[in-house]
């Protein structure tokens, strides 16, 4: 056996980390680890442009697959750093980790935060050659492989400002070395659209493209617009821009016959996993137009539209500028992961719903589009469901044993009635209509799901039971279009026991089959507790409240009785109180606002159980119509 000790410990020094491992820093080291070189280069110019220190960027594409990068900005600083005795250009081109941009003062805002840009570009070029256009003094260095390989150079006086930086990438570490034209024309445009008013200028040989727009993401989707070549629905623009807390911009059309389209940017960067500003403008747009339905009485009976149909062939851009310390996904910045969801959401709510209530002809248009888009979501799951569960019933599948399954093969009239143990389940099979209604008992309180690990909730029985009899997954695997059930109901005890199950299901249902809850196919089960007769007649009271308002109103002989539980109650009490569609009480349970719920969910089912047994003491009896969480 080979020994392991301190010898074999290798400390890599200056840039080497770059070069043995160029993908931890620029993704890849195919043809977009290649450009992202140029784009850690052009960011730092555009950072420039952001902090008001520059209006023109110039590229060229140069012979021998050189390209060269200039900005009219304040010019890296060549002065000595520190105690070093090196210039502040080399210690910005040789170290990482070192820069301009961790100090405020310096930039107010940048997409460069983590001070390897340069160095890694220095690090991964075979020849770099840095020009500072300093102090009316032109100066300059070059590089290779990152090492310095000649001194910093005093080249005269200048009436230029700025940076240039031309390089060559290391044809040993990328197999090809030729930049894309149309590529870098496409991201300077962008760059150009995001930022109003800069100047962005590209060569290569004979070609030359300029891009300069006032008007900026403005201008930007009416592009966007006319590439599609579709008709927007909403004629006028939805725009606003707003600089409170931080710069945020966003746009939006909606259009018929094409894909919903959202382009997220921060600080100028290109964000293509979204993050927390693409979810806030999302969430932002979902609830301003179910409010706007809601307001004007729009949405039809039976309708629940969800977030997606809000967003149907949506064309959206949000754009955001972010000072001091801004969190991204790694070093090529594709997610934004910096906590301003709920500050993009409240302000894209609020300008939106200003703009359809001032928009009335509009606002019609978006809500018919929408709720169109909802009935064509609709139809198309409940048809797949119903081919889905068809071909279910005439193959063998795994389903739970405890289940007693209904037989209809249509989705949309389906029922599925969770309840509360064997007895329970043995009533309500009685009750039931064996066409349309299908029970699986379960046994007593499941295991709680907050904080659990998805390991130990897959391997608990109870929920193993439930996740295959729904049909759809769990957690990021849950797919909503192989649901077999158009409702699944909760149906436990009427006491505080009862709740508490009927909290630990929710609380799964929330966390790992949330689609669910938003589509609005979740339901609670209301059985009586009390029954009480009077002269032929049978009345049923919810808790002791309801029963003492009905014995106030009735008159002579009155019989009260108490229902223990699901399990000890008639079957023809059970069918006409909690299981028949024309007579049944129950709850749709829906979420209006996730991140409230959320935190609900983390106080209510956390470690703190006393906090929980008092809620649910509290609150064992719901709302007789509708469960908002």
């Amino acid at each position: 056996m080979r020994e392991y000790n301190a010898e074999n410990i290798k400390v890599l020094k200056g840039l080497e980390p770059v070069r043995l491992r160029p993908g931890m820093y620029i993704g890849s080291t195919n043809s977009d680890g290649l450009h992202h070189l140029a784009w850690e280069i052009i960011d730092n110019c555009v950072d420039e442009a952001i902090n008001g220190h520059c209006n023109t960027i110039t590229v060229k594409l140069l012979p021998d697959n050189f390209i060269e990068i200039t900005d009219n900005g304040r010019g890296i600083p060549v002065d000595i750093y520190d105690d070093s005795g090196k210039t502040a250009l080399e210690v910005i081109f040789t170290t990482l980790h070192a820069g301009g941009k961790f100090d405020d003062s310096n930039y107010n805002v940048s997409g460069g935060l983590h001070g390897v840009g340069s160095s890694v570009v220095c690090a991964l070029a075979e020849s770099i050659e840095v020009t500072s256009y300093k102090n009316s003094t032109k100066w300059r260095q070059h590089f290779s492989k990152g090492v310095p390989v000649s001194e910093i150079e005093n080249l005269g006086a200048t009436s230029k400002r700025g940076t240039r930086v031309k390089f060559k990438a290391d044809s040993t570490i990328f197999p090809d070395i030729k930049f894309n034209l149309n590529k870098i024309s496409d991201f300077l445009k962008t760059k150009a659209f995001l930022n109003a008013g800069l100047k962005i200028i590209i060569q290569s040989g004979e070609e030359r493209f300029e891009f300069h727009y006032p008007e900026g993401i403005h201008d930007y989707i009416n592009q966007l617009i006319k590439e599609k070549n579709k008709l927007p629905l909403n004629e006028n623009l939805f725009f606003f821009s707003n600089d409170a807390e931080f710069k945020l911009e966003a746009a939006i059309y909606w259009l018929s016959g094409c894909e919903s389209s959202i382009f997220s940017f921060a600080n100028s960067i290109k964000t293509i996993d979204g993050g927390s500003h693409e979810n806030g403008l999302k969430s932002g747009v979902a609830k301003a137009v179910r409010s706007y339905l809601e307001s004007h009485n729009l949405v039809p009976k039976n309708i629940v539209i969800a977030n997606e149909d809000t967003r149907n062939c949506m064309l959206g851009i949000v754009s955001v500028f972010l000072k001091g310390h801004v969190e991204f996904q790694g070093q090529t910045k594709n997610r934004l992961n910096s906590d301003i969801t709920v500050a993009v959401e409240n302000k894209v709510r609020s300008e939106l719903e200003n703009y359809l209530n001032h928009n009335v002809g509009i606002g019609k248009k978006i809500a018919d589009h929408v709720i169109t888009a909802a009935k064509a979501r609709i139809a198309a799951r409940e048809a797949k469901s119903s081919v889905l569960r068809k071909k279910l019933t005439s193959q063998k599948i795994n389903l739970p044993g405890k289940l007693s399954d209904c037989t209809s093969n249509k989705f949309e009239e389906s029922e599925l009635f969770i309840c509360e143990g064997d007895s329970a389940g043995g009533s309500s099979k009685m009750a039931r209509n064996r066409f349309t209604q299908a029970i699986l008992p379960i046994r007593g309180k499941i295991l709680n799901v907050e904080g659990v690990a998805l390991s130990k909730i897959d391997s608990n029985q109870e929920i193993q039971n439930i996740t295959s009899a729904i049909g759809c997954g769990i957690g990021n695997g849950f797919d909503i279009s192989r649901l077999r059930y158009g409702k699944v109901i909760i149906m436990t005890d009427a006491d505080a026991d009862g709740a508490h199950i009927s909290i630990l299901l929710l609380t799964f249902f929330f966390r790992y089959m949330t689609p669910l809850v938003e589509h609005g196919h979740l339901y609670i089960a209301l059985p009586p507790l009390f029954r009480i007769d009077n002269k032929n007649v049978t009345y049923y009271a919810g808790d002791e409240k309801e029963k003492d308002k009905l014995m106030k109103k009735l008159k002579g002989n009155i019989e009260v009785g108490r229902f223990k539980g699901l399990g000890e109650m008639p079957s023809e009490d059970l069918k006409i109180t909690t299981m028949a569609p024309e007579t049944r009480r129950i709850l749709k349970v829906s979420v209006n606002d996730m991140s409230s719920s959320d935190e609900l969910f983390q106080k209510l089912m956390g470690n703190d159980a006393s906090r929980r047994y008092d809620f649910i003491s509290e609150h064992a009896v719901f709302a007789k119509e509708k469960l908002d969480i």
